[in-house]
Formats: C-alpha cells, structure tokens, sequence
C-alpha cells in the first residue's frame, strides 16, 4: 500500500468504494459549544434500518482511515451509523491529542449524537453507543451525561478504564510538570511507551494504520495522561450506576488497556443484561489490528448481540424506518 494514497483502500474513488461495500457515506462539520467536530455518517443502501449505532474511536485516531471499516460493517448489516472525530482529533477543532477535559470531549461529540438520536427519521429506532479503547472511556462518559433511557445499550472493543502499569505516566513527572502551574499542562512532553506496536497484532495492517496521515505520533500531553489517570479512577468508582444493557470485549494479551478493564464493569455493572468477552491471545485493537479470522469472530459475536437486542428492546414495527436513499436526511 503505498503511504501516499488518500484512503486505505487505495485510490478508488469514495462514492465507488462505499457502494461497493453496500453502504452510503456522506461527511460534514457540525457546530458545538466547544468548537467544531467533523462527523460522518454510514447508511444501508438497501436494507431496512435496524438501530442507530454512534460511534467514537480511539485515542490519536480518527473516524477515517481503518476505523471506518467498523462503521462499514455495522452499516452493512441494517445499522445507521454515525461517528465524529474527538476534539483534538483527526478533522475536528482543538489541540492535537490534548484530552484536558474528558468530560467537556465527551459533552463535545454527546451534543451531535443527541442532535441525531431525536431527529427523523432515527428518533423511534433503538440506539447504542459503541466506544474503543480511549473512545470507550469517552462513549462511558456520555452514558453518565445522558439523560435516563436515552440508549439502548452499550458496545465497548478494549475500553480505557484501567491502564496498565507499564503505560501509566510517572506521578512524579505530573507533580513536577504540575508546580508549573498548569504552563506545561499542553506540552506533549510525556514518555512515549509505542502504543500502536502493542496494539496491533497482524503486521501487514499495522502498516496500514501507521500510514494514516491524521494519526497523531508526537508524545502523549501532559494534561492528557493527568486527565486519563483521573477519568479512569472516576470511572471505575461509579461502574456501578450503568443499568444499560452492553457488550464488552477484551483481547487477554492486551498490552494498552488492561482487560480488568471490561472484568471490572462487568462485575461492578448493575445491568441486568450485560456480556462480556475475553478472546484469548488477542491483542488492543480486536477489530482493526487482528487477523481477518481472528476480526471476524469478534464482529460475529457483536452483530449476534445487537441483533438480539433489537429484537429483545425494539419497537415490534420498523416498516415506517426505511431509509430513502435518494433523501440526504443525514441530520448533519
């Protein structure tokens, strides 16, 4: 692949690429509060609407490159999907990878996910969240600021709420950039521990995703790792308040966030419905970084799950959701 190509697929046109995977993309700028964020959207072409699914990726990731084939997938199978670009991330406003405030984040990308969820023609569909790795630490965050019932359930691939020992930042680094008074808060000054080596398993897409021209590759932020260590303990202090059905999976060798990650919230959670999913050997990024057999179990036991709880919380009749292809309704 050569590392010059706009997309990951190589130089097809987009519009011919989404419709040769049965779906239709279409991206825009959306306005919030706290700046503007760069959204897409993945609809079926012809397949009737299931749910709304919302989408958030990881950290120094964006929408494009190879998270999209996530949203492609789910898409593929009669999902209406939406994702945006974190603040600090990809096309949207901000710092690069500078994660200061999770919560005003999490608010930034919740605002255009609410903006959808009660528009037509998604307001009657079910709805889920879906978070990986940082984004599920974001996507748990805009749980926690929803207001009650607004989701369906929960998806979660390796969510940052326990980071693990060898990639947590020196507490003597953060006291010492912290006695500058929040000067050095920006400063992408922390030691670097190669994420992505630790996060993909198969070689040939690890090349790939080191390609993306939008991947942010400086060292982590001060203010971004003071804020992660911070979130996550709040995180796992309030496990207990999900009531939302969710799904969350975990590779056991994954060397970026600790499984207890997904263990914790499934013993903590007071979900009726919850699953959980370990998949031995696996690395971080279970979908994007594993080998196609490996991706393919997991997204099998993803779509087994959000189809079950369509047909278990849905309305009983979606015949008025079909989605009209030649209408731009994107709520965009």
């Amino acid at each position: 692949m050569a590392t010059e190509s706009p997309n990951f697929w190589g130089t097809m046109p987009e519009e011919e690429y989404y419709s040769s995977q049965g779906v239709r993309n279409t991206k825009s700028y959306f306005d919030t509060p706290n700046g503007k964020i760069f959204t897409q959207s993945f609809l079926p072409l012809n397949l009737q609407l299931k749910a709304t699914v919302f989408m958030t990726h990881g950290y120094g990731s964006d929408t494009g490159w190879l998270f999209q084939k996530i949203c492609i997938t789910f898409a593929s199978w009669g999902y209406a999907v939406f994702a945006a670009d974190l603040l600090g991330h990809g096309r949207s406003d901000g710092l690069r990878c500078y994660l200061g405030d999770m919560n005003k984040i999490a608010a930034t990308s919740l605002h255009f996910f609410l903006h959808v969820r009660r528009s037509d023609p998604y307001s009657n569909l079910p709805a889920f969240l879906f978070g990986e790795s940082m984004g599920g630490l974001a996507t748990l965050l805009m749980y926690f600021q929803s207001p009650p019932d607004t989701w369906t359930g929960l998806m979660f691939t390796a969510p940052l709420f326990v980071i693990p020992e060898d990639m947590k930042p020196s507490r003597v680094h953060l006291f010492m950039y912290g006695l500058l008074f929040g000067l050095a808060d920006t400063w992408a000054a922390m030691p670097d521990n190669k994420m992505v080596g630790k996060a993909i398993r198969d070689p040939n897409k690890l090349k790939i995703i080191a390609s993306n021209p939008r991947r942010y590759t400086g060292p982590p932020r001060v203010g971004t790792m003071r804020e992660l260590l911070r979130v996550t303990q709040y995180v796992q202090d309030n496990f207990s308040k999900v009531t939302a059905p969710f799904f969350t999976a975990h590779g056991t060798a994954d060397g970026v966030t600790c499984p207890s990650s997904s263990k914790l919230l499934y013993e903590k959670a007071s979900s009726e419905d919850k699953t959980l999913k370990l998949y031995e050997g696996m690395y971080h990024s279970l979908i994007q970084g594993e080998p196609d057999e490996s991706a393919n179990l997991v997204l099998g036991d993803m779509r087994e799950w959000i189809d079950e709880r369509v047909r278990r919380y849905g309305p009983p009749h979606n015949n008025n959701n079909n989605y009209d292809n030649n209408n731009n309704n994107d709520s965009q």
